[in-house]
């Protein structure tokens, strides 16, 4: 799951775009000044999403903090003020995206999503599910020696499952991951894939979720 930083003073605002936010599966954390959101700049989520306008510190300073900090971390930032100035300012500090007030919540979920599809630089390259190793680089999963053959689609949904574990995720977003492109099929077509990788993989603990669809949990819980 990835984690965005959302820094807003307009407390209804906040509240109502990490509404949306945590809608897409995105883990939300909400500051209302920025003071707080620059305690946690070392923390370094996947993405901030940064009003300049912030009632105890000037915007612009707080992105100069974060990119000093943490230069690999994305940053869209909002702004109601003049939206040339801000914008060419804003890009020249770092920024990668720049949405003027007001838009809808919306839009701004896709500007999240676009990106962080383009920031693959700091991706996790291991992951490891007792008692089975995943190498991201070499699209690889090893049981001790041995290597487990996936096809392209068990080794997409085994890495969802396992960069999502402990959520429950339904049939519709794990065909939206895996297939990425429109199906118009059966949704039960992920029901195989997950009998397919459970026969391959019988000690991952794949849960069943009733009429909705699927959940990985560790054995911790």
């Amino acid at each position: 799951m990835k984690t965005i930083y959302l820094v807003e003073d307009d407390k209804n605002l906040n509240l109502i775009l990490s509404s949306y936010l945590e809608r897409e599966s995105f883990s939300v954390k909400s500051f209302l000044n920025g003071l707080d959101a620059k305690k946690n700049i070392a923390n370094s989520p996947d993405l901030w999403i940064l009003d300049i306008m912030l009632p105890d510190i000037d915007g612009y300073k707080l992105i100069k903090e974060i990119k000093a900090t943490t230069p690999h971390i994305p940053i869209i930032f909002i702004s109601a003020r003049d939206a040339d100035i801000d914008r060419v300012i804003g890009l020249e500090l770092g920024c990668d995206d720049y949405l003027p007030k007001p838009f809808l919540p919306r839009e701004l979920v896709i500007r999240a999503k676009n990106v962080l599809a383009r920031y693959k630089k700091d991706e996790k390259t291991e992951y490891r599910v007792d008692p089975y190793t995943i190498n991201t680089k070499s699209r690889t999963v090893n049981e001790g020696k041995k290597e487990i053959k996936l096809t392209s689609k068990e080794y997409s949904l085994l890495i969802y499952l396992v960069e999502n574990l402990g959520l429950a995720l339904s049939r519709e977003q794990i065909l939206e991951e895996v297939w990425e492109e429109d199906y118009f099929g059966s949704d039960r077509v992920v029901d195989d894939l997950v009998r397919r990788l459970r026969n391959k993989m019988k000690d991952l603990n794949i849960e069943t979720l009733y009429a909705y669809g699927y959940r990985m949990v560790s054995d911790e819980e």
